[in-house]
């Protein structure tokens, strides 16, 4: 199941929105990173860079055939073996991964979903203890490039309530701001297995 308005421009408008190494940077990723999951992974725009960031495993997700075999050929083009791909519908079936056995998650330009609540409950499934999330999303600002339409595109709010709802705890410095279209966040699994 695809989520709303989940179409993707050309590659080259796309790259032009984001700068992954300074994201990351802001966003807490370190080389000392273990597994780490992309949920929808599109053109491998931060993938790619993520997997030359961490030691771990880097799981890119997405239900789109052509994605995924874009995201593996860059993969290869780059001489990086720490890429998985995966097909599948995680949005309807899950990731298929372990619980508890990823470090990282990253939820980019995805909870406009019809259940952004179930991403992330799948999300706090398969990380482990005290890994963390990260989400952006675009700017709630109608005069962005591309993004969701406004009446499903989520505040900065809604996207940390419905974390927070789904157990994951805010870090410092709250909300981030990724010029020039974005916002992000991180967060925290707690360390105990049961949810708060």
């Amino acid at each position: 199941m695809k989520t709303r308005e989940s179409g993707m421009p050309e590659e080259e408008m796309w790259a032009e929105f984001f700068n992954p190494e300074t994201i990351f940077a802001k966003l807490g990723l370190t080389p000392d990173t273990g597994g780490l999951v992309e949920f929808g992974c599109g053109y491998g725009t931060f993938t790619i860079p993520a997997a030359r960031i961490v030691v771990g495993t880097v799981y890119a997700i997405d239900i789109e055939a052509d994605m995924i075999v874009a995201t593996a050929n860059k993969a290869q083009q780059a001489g990086l073996d720490n890429v998985q791909t995966l097909l599948c519908d995680f949005v309807k079936e899950g990731t298929g991964l372990d619980d508890g056995s990823i470090d990282y998650a990253m939820l980019f330009n995805i909870l406009h979903a019809e259940s952004p609540g179930g991403l992330l409950d799948e999300a706090y499934r398969i990380l482990a203890p005290n890994a963390r999330l990260a989400v952006i999303h675009w700017n709630y600002d109608a005069s962005t490039p591309r993004g969701p339409s406004m009446g499903i595109r989520p505040r900065p709010e809604q996207c940390r309530e419905w974390a927070e709802t789904a157990g994951f705890y805010l870090l410092a410095p709250g909300l981030i701001d990724l010029p020039p279209y974005h916002y992000g966040m991180l967060f925290k699994r707690p360390m105990t297995m049961e949810r708060l």
